[in-house]
């Protein structure tokens, strides 16, 4: 009797085979530094949305908010087309390369983690507005302060970001090409072995997906929680 595909999928991830691990190794890496770098531009620039006045803040509200819904594929074609050999940026040679691959993730992060950090810097400068006006702290100046206030929120958006990105499948293979041990992730992956009929490698790689969703939400449900007992702690103080 031949083998079920669920065990042959456990035994896949318990005797990490190689092919496997290599295909998850790559997608945490191009999933992590694409989390990076959203954050270092969309937690200030989320903050700074926040406080800032101008005219046409509320139209730009609306596009970054709209933009959290951007259709990966839609994403990943207008980079396809910027990174092409006919594109602006062709003369980099980064289409079909991981580095593609976390520019298509970046793009797709950058406006879940700026609204949501937007929104929560915006209500915590409602409510200690006028402690720090009295302490001589300006908008601007009170940026760092509030992002670290709303450190433990802002896991939740980040995590938020993550996971957006590591079930992300038409950007990354529309500007990765899905090249086996180049720029085969986990989600290709899945699609390409499903198709084939390798439904031992599939479920493997959907298993391990699963597992990192799972830590994902124990995280967020882990910061929200100690982020409220110290707000807590810090009220009864």
């Amino acid at each position: 009797m031949s083998e079920s595909p669920f065990a042959a999928a456990f035994g896949l991830v318990l005797a990490r085979d190689p092919a496997l691990v290599e295909i998850v190794a790559l997608s945490l890496r191009v999933t992590l530094t694409a989390v990076a770098i959203a954050c270092v531009i969309g937690l200030p620039l989320g903050a700074g949305l926040a406080l800032a006045r101008f005219p046409g803040r509320g139209a730009v509200i609306v596009l970054v908010n709209a933009l959290m819904g951007l259709p990966p594929v839609v994403a990943g074609l207008v980079l396809y087309l910027l990174l092409s050999r006919s594109g602006p940026l062709g003369d980099l040679g980064l289409l079909f390369t991981p580095t593609a691959m976390i520019l298509a993730q970046a793009v797709l992060i950058l406006p879940i983690v700026t609204a949501l950090t937007r929104q929560t810097v915006e209500d915590l400068w409602a409510e200690y507005r006028e402690q720090l006006t009295s302490l001589g702290s300006s908008r601007l100046r009170a940026i760092p302060t509030l992002l670290w206030d709303a450190r433990f929120s802002l896991t939740t958006a980040v995590l938020a970001g993550f996971g957006r990105a590591s079930a992300e499948v038409g950007a990354v293979l529309i500007v990765g090409g899905n090249i086996a041990g180049y720029t085969r992730t986990m989600t290709t992956a899945i699609a390409l072995e499903t198709s084939r009929g390798d439904l031992a490698l599939a479920l493997g790689l959907g298993i391990i997906l699963l597992a990192i969703t799972l830590a994902l939400n124990a995280g967020a449900y882990g910061s929200a929680r100690l982020g409220a007992r110290l707000a807590g702690g810090g009220a009864h103080a």
